[in-house]
């Protein structure tokens, strides 16, 4: 069976999108992004491209609806790949001329080798811990990516195909790319690459910033590219269950991570950054409050920041993780890390009556939001960590069930 054959897309660059899946229609809700019940027993998450208080021109951000959200799975664990690399200052400078013969692709009687394993960086400038620079890679691949996919909390990837199509399913549907075309995947979006034989390419990974259209300016108009010129999937979902165990990778700070899968509030003080929005940290708090918004899920939705999240409470508990959450205590979610409420809370929230309600009394929690990727201490990873923090959203089930909103 082809499994190209039915890929529909959407055509435009930096559109307001929305789709979904025909097998499930009406599963968009409607006149709202996060109701107390999403259609079809689904879970909503964002995934944020900008920070929150971006301006509207430049504020990116989407809405997935899912059968489980993407903060269920177990720790990530460090996986060795020695051909990635940032550290710049590994090999001498050298001003002279450099060509490359085309790049080696490893046949499959050699080895098998996917595209995350086929990664290797070229050259490159800046590290992104600090959101500023670029990285310039290669991939020779000669196998698809099974039961695994994989994310980067560092950057935004330029995709160029030399040899060979790639077949990528992403969070937002499925796409094909061939030589002369590129595809763009922005910073913390999951794909998986399935190819068709021996595969080459370029990648442009770019720190701290998103890719657009250039000005147009003296050029008039009418030219170079039309956002129309670019192309979108429509929305496709895949529910299955993997005995062996489903591993995302990520690549945070350089090195990649794998794991299995089984929003601020009240800006006090801010640090600008050079970017209009953007914060090198804002100091946010969560104090008591009413909650009246009808029909909405009320506590902090499930999301996948491009900032740092570094929050801590000063007295009481805190609504999305009564339970663990400790005064004195604090939480760390890294760039594109999930996160959001526990199961307890999601299940309460997604029940109760939705009255007027004054939450968070003799509360007080805080966050520290940034947006520099933040380097934990060898102090700080022994000084009482909670080496089982993720279990508090294992209990979350699946409620998807397509046949019925």
């Amino acid at each position: 069976m082809d499994r190209t054959a039915e890929l529909k897309y959407m055509s435009g660059f930096g559109n307001e999108f929305h789709s979904e899946d025909p097998r499930c229609p009406g599963a968009l809700p409607q006149g709202q992004n996060n109701p107390q019940v999403c259609p079809y027993g689904l879970y909503a998450e964002q995934l944020s491209g900008t920070a929150f208080t971006c301006p509207r021109s430049s504020n990116k951000r989407s809405w997935l609806y899912r059968i489980l959200p993407s903060v269920c799975h177990k720790p990530f664990q460090s996986m060795g790949h020695g051909f990635l690399a940032n550290d710049w200052d590994e090999a001498e400078p050298d001003p002279n001329q450099l060509r490359w013969n085309p790049f080696e692709i490893p046949t499959a009687s050699q080895r098998k080798v996917d595209f995350v394993n086929g990664l290797h960086t070229l050259c490159g400038a800046g590290e992104p811990k600090s959101r500023r620079g670029l990285a310039i890679h290669i991939f020779s691949c000669n196998t698809s990516m099974i039961n695994r996919c994989f994310y980067n909390s560092d950057g935004d990837f330029l995709i160029v195909p030399q040899q060979g199509k790639l077949l990528i399913t992403t969070e937002f549907g499925r796409l094909l790319v061939e030589p002369n075309e590129i595809c763009v995947i922005q910073e913390g979006m999951r794909f998986s690459v399935e190819v068709f034989g021996e595969t080459r390419g370029y990648i442009l990974e770019v720190y701290g910033v998103h890719f657009e259209l250039p000005d147009l300016g003296p050029i008039g108009a009418n030219g170079l590219a039309n956002p129309r010129d670019f192309l979108v999937p429509v929305a496709w979902y895949e529910d299955r269950q993997v005995a062996e165990g489903y591993t995302v990778i990520n690549k945070y700070q350089g090195k990649l991570f794998a794991a299995q899968q089984d929003p601020s509030i009240f800006s006090v003080l801010t640090a600008k950054s050079a970017h209009p929005g953007v914060a090198v940290a804002d100091f946010v708090i969560f104090p008591p409050r009413w909650a009246v918004a009808s029909k909405t899920f009320r506590p902090p939705y499930y999301h996948r920041n491009c900032m740092s999240e570094f929050m801590g409470l000063i007295q009481g508990s805190y609504e999305a993780k009564e339970q663990g959450f400790l005064p004195g205590g604090a939480t760390l979610h890294s760039m594109m890390t999930p996160h959001g409420p526990d199961a307890e809370c999601f299940e309460k929230a997604s029940t109760s009556k939705l009255e007027p309600e004054r939450i968070a009394e003799g509360t007080m929690a805080f966050m520290f939001e940034s947006s520099l990727s933040l380097a934990v201490t060898k102090w700080g990873l022994k000084a009482g960590l909670d080496k089982n923090y993720y279990k508090c959203w294992e209990p979350l089930k699946s409620h998807f069930n397509p046949k019925q909103k």
